[in-house]
């Protein structure tokens, strides 16, 4: 259920050559489901190609807080997350760490 205390955040990066999403997909995007308070990713997803890499980024980032800045969910990619798409993983939690940062600037200066 979408709540007025919920955001939801996109960010993209470039897909490298020999992915099977890179068929699909030219681009990675990471979606999230964000608390707005307090920045705890409530849901995340990704279009990497299998529903279980989805579903294992999802757990990866579930409870991190982007309040706190971008290294813990950084770390948690590239520690756990083996896979060709780690660099467009990373470059996406960032582009999406970005906007959440710009969204609180904006809702503190209205």
């Amino acid at each position: 259920m979408i709540t007025i205390n919920t955001i939801f955040i996109a960010g993209h990066a470039r897909l490298p050559q020999g992915m099977a999403a890179k068929s699909v997909f030219e681009t990675l995007t990471i979606t999230a489901e964000v608390d707005r308070k307090y920045g705890v990713i409530i849901q995340a997803s990704c279009t990497l190609a299998t529903e279980h890499s989805r579903q294992y980024i999802d757990r990866l980032l579930r409870g991190v807080s982007l309040k706190d800045g971008v290294e813990e969910p950084v770390e948690l990619i590239v520690r756990h997350y083996k896979g060709k798409a780690t660099n467009a993983l990373v470059a996406a939690i960032k582009d999406l760490h970005k906007q959440f940062v710009q969204l609180q600037i904006e809702e503190t200066t209205q």
